[in-house]
């Protein structure tokens, strides 16, 4: 039973991490102000020499149940001014799972629990440097959480799991012959290649049944003369699908019709895959175990059904890596809005408290 109120020391933190933004790999005074907070809670956790982020633990015994905080802002525009912004609410993920650390410091445990404060997911590939030091280590059950936009889930909601879809980005380059313009029989038209592969991209078909995107998001060619046909371009594609299988079906068609407009044109075509982030693998248990706390924190009618969304979060990677984890990322509806990433967006702070509760009812019962 979780009788305290933490809920201004939970607001106080965001307020502090959101007037505090760092970017990925860069949240240095991020990671020194949550050992400061540990340290003032009496809580043990080590951090690296190597990167950012920490992991604390409370309780004891040979199992863990592990909680993950991402701590990483963007950067981006805010009113004609390029700084870190937290606007996808990862300081408001810090706070929830620091509140959750606080509900449950002095309750009795079964288990060891676990609480990951990780960096750079929004490069997406803080997971991966967490489990290689050592985060996943005899974890049984690992949880997430992150506020989801009001289109999404409103204020008073709560899903138990959120279905994010798999992500990846091409980087590649067309090295064909500059012409003259009066001459293009001369070269080999590069502006020629990235015109057809906008066109082959957009002729690929998967099954309709299955949510998937592909679209050039880049193409960088020519220069100040307009009477040079540029024979170089580079190019860049955003490749998603709700399902891992599915992006593969869609990585493998791409790869072929670069290939073939390679021959086709007779260009050289260099290309490379990028920071991939794997869709969501959720666990029946673990959602199942989510849904419960939900119910008994904010009652039947704040239980939302799993949220399915086309974004991605590098939360997937310990599942993907790590098959027999039972994991499951809870939304929060906080009325959240305009959406996530955008330089403005805003939400109910009374959330987080909401959100710091569920969570640790949910890691009482794990």
């Amino acid at each position: 039973m979780l009788t305290e109120n933490f809920e201004k020391r939970i607001l106080a933190w965001f307020d502090h991490f959101h007037a505090h933004p760092e970017v990925s790999w860069k949240e240095f005074k991020t990671t020194k102000t949550i050992a400061a907070i540990l340290d003032e809670l009496g809580v043990t956790y080590r951090h690296f020499s190597d990167v950012t982020g920490l992991i604390a633990e409370i309780g004891e015994g040979d199992e863990v149940i592990a909680v993950r905080a991402d701590i990483d802002a963007l950067w981006q525009e805010v009113d004609g001014n390029w700084q870190g912004n937290h606007s996808c609410g990862h300081d408001a993920n810090i706070s929830m799972v620091l509140g959750a650390l606080l509900y449950l410091k002095n309750k009795p445990l079964h288990k060891k629990l676990r609480f990951i404060f990780q960096p750079a997911e929004e490069k997406g590939s803080g997971a991966i440097a967490m489990m290689e030091r050592g985060a996943m280590d005899n974890v049984t059950h690992l949880f997430g959480v992150h506020l989801r936009p009001v289109e999404e889930l409103v204020m008073g909601k709560v899903a138990p799991s959120i279905h994010h879809g798999a992500g990846i980005f091409l980087e590649g380059k067309v090295i064909g012959a500059d012409a003259h313009g009066a001459r293009p029989h001369q070269g080999k038209n590069a502006i020629d290649v990235v015109v057809a592969l906008h066109q082959f991209v957009k002729s690929i078909y998967l099954s309709p049944f299955e949510p998937y995107s592909a679209k050039l998001t880049k193409i960088m060619t020519g220069g100040e003369n307009l009477n040079i046909i540029p024979g170089a371009a580079e190019f860049a594609i955003d490749v998603r699908a709700q399902k891992n299988e599915v992006l593969e079906k869609l990585k493998d068609s791409i790869d072929n019709g670069l290939n073939g407009l390679k021959n086709l044109y007779g260009v050289e075509m260099d290309w490379k895959w990028i920071d991939f982030t794997p869709g969501a693998e959720v666990s029946a248990d673990a959602e199942a175990i989510a849904d419960q706390a939900i119910r008994y924190i904010v009652g039947e009618e704040g239980l939302a059904p799993p949220v399915i969304t086309s974004g991605s979060d590098d939360f997937h990677f310990y599942t993907v890596k790590n098959p027999a984890l039972k994991a499951t990322m809870i939304g929060v509806g906080a009325d959240l809005q305009p959406g996530l990433h955008h330089p403005k967006m805003t939400f109910q702070k009374s959330a987080l408290d909401v959100g710091a509760r569920i969570l640790a009812e949910t890691l009482l019962r794990a």
